[in-house]
């Protein structure tokens, strides 16, 4: 197999044991139709080089990669969903198949450990009454959703692969029956918070620290000489979870299920189902149809990931002092904000100025966007204003708006910071009249044709546009 000297296997998880997770094989499907490969993505791991055969014969079929997981391995975790207790989770339609060492990016030392994880892969021992399966449908959005996540800067898993399997799905929230897929993503450990959960509510202390040293010894090697390992790991994933959930408020993200199995012990999102980006800024805005206590509505994201690090922090209390743990949680608003801060100068393409500056600037820009109401789409906004561009906003399709006297003071203050990297702006994308958005309306109609005419020509140019935006924004990448 022509796998390049960028692959690197390293299958850490199967020596975590048995109460971790479950050997289980991969569906045989009846077709295997490659519709989306992610060759930039395969690349860091050295797998680009594989023919299409090969990646269907390794992402359709699931024969194992050279020196890597065998059989693949679906997780044990528990969590709370929607706040409530459930006992009966764990990886029902995916498993872990491949670890391996990224390539280095440019500039940079990263030498992380990445997990290739699927989604509609079949049934496993934690699928409970469900089929398995994913629909297309939901692979072409979560494909979507992840490249423009990471175009936005947002610590993302990134869709790898997208095969169509040949089967017909019945489901209740969209017409069926409906067309089946299998994805793949590359991730930065599946490992979640509810698989400390697990193990706390078995009262196993021992498979705890087992735990807590496996993800400090991947995952977080800075801890390993820590006196109190359970409390550091905390400590550094309360940042990790400001950070992202900094990330997700500046891209005017809606994650819609922010349970505590859908959030992993590295602060990078990923398990897309009923997400959404924001029209307008709308802090009551939901993703879910089914949220209807808007819980995990957009302005509630950072109250949600708090509560989520503390019933970690709950779990971690059989192995670490109550108080310690407390401390730690206690660092996430000041973290929050200091990372909204950074997020939102990354959006606008500005130089910090000094704390007290910078978060004026942040306040300035959220009561521009409640002065613009829902005449103002979020994403133009930061295309407006890119690196300080006050000619370009004023003289673009929103400019009559900008001039108006409830946009002075975010001008006026805008005015007094330096634009970062302004080279950027040279960038052909920021010619256009519009930004690349990634609305629900807009989603619809990408699949209408590939639903209808199996034409693909639509969603594939959208993910070009995509990546036209994410050279174009130069924002932080992953890893980073």
């Amino acid at each position: 197999m022509p796998v390049s000297s960028a692959y690197r296997p390293d299958p850490q998880y199967p020596a975590l044991g048995p109460e971790f997770a479950d050997a289980v094989q991969a569906e045989v499907f009846p077709k295997t139709i490659l519709r989306f490969r992610n060759d930039r993505a395969a690349a860091s791991v050295g797998l680009d080089t594989l023919t299409d055969d090969e990646w269907i014969a390794h992402f359709g079929r699931f024969e194992p990669l050279p020196g890597n997981i065998d059989p693949p391995l679906a997780q044990r975790y528990h969590g709370h969903q929607f706040r409530t207790y459930n006992p009966e989770l764990g990886d029902g339609r995916g498993f872990t198949f491949a670890q391996m060492r990224e390539a280095p990016l440019p500039g940079k030392t990263t030498d992380r450990l990445l997990d290739l994880g699927t989604k509609g892969s079949g049934k496993t021992p934690w699928s409970r009454t469900a089929d398995g399966r994913l629909t297309l449908k939901g692979g072409v959005r979560e494909v979507l959703a992840t490249a423009m996540l990471e175009a936005l800067g947002v610590p993302t898993s990134r869709s790898f692969s997208l095969i169509e399997t040949g089967e017909d799905l019945k489901r209740g929230d969209e017409p069926s029956p409906t067309r089946s897929a299998v994805l793949v993503r590359l991730s930065w450990s599946h490992i979640r918070f509810g698989s400390f959960q697990r193990h706390a509510f078995f009262e196993r202390p021992d498979r705890l620290t087992q735990l807590t040293d496996h993800v400090v010894e991947t995952y977080y090697p800075e801890l390993a000489g820590a006196n109190d390992r359970p409390v550091a790991l905390l400590q550094a994933m309360v940042g990790r979870a400001a950070r992202l959930t900094a990330r997700w408020m500046a891209a005017g993200f809606v994650h819609g299920v922010l349970n505590t199995d859908n959030m992993n012990l590295t602060g990078e999102s990923f398990d897309y189902g009923p997400y959404r980006f924001l029209p307008h800024n709308d802090p009551n805005f939901t993703a879910a149809y089914f949220d209807h206590a808007g819980l995990y509505a957009f302005g509630r994201q950072p109250e949600a990931v708090f509560w989520n690090l503390q019933q970690l922090a709950g779990a971690l209390s059989l192995v670490a002092e109550s108080d310690a743990l407390v401390d730690a949680l206690n660092g996430f608003s000041a973290a929050y904000r200091a990372e909204l801060t950074t997020a939102m100068l990354d959006r606008l393409g500005m130089q910090a100025l000094g704390t007290e500056a910078d978060a004026a600037l942040v306040q300035a820009a959220f009561r521009a966007f409640a002065e613009g109401g829902e005449r103002l789409r979020w994403e133009p906004f930061f295309f407006d204003w890119f690196c300080g561009g006050g000619d370009r906003a004023l003289s673009g399709p929103r400019g009559d708006l900008y001039a108006q006297q409830g946009f002075a003071e975010f001008r006026r203050m805008l005015a007094g910071f330096k634009p970062e990297r302004p080279e950027r702006l040279s960038h052909p994308y920021f010619a256009q009249p519009e930004p690349e958005e990634l609305l629900y309306d807009q989603i619809e109609a990408l699949w209408a044709p590939i639903a209808a005419d199996d034409d693909w020509s639509a969603f594939h140019a959208k993910l070009a546009g995509i990546e036209a935006a994410r050279r174009a924004w130069g924002l932080p990448a992953q890893g980073t």
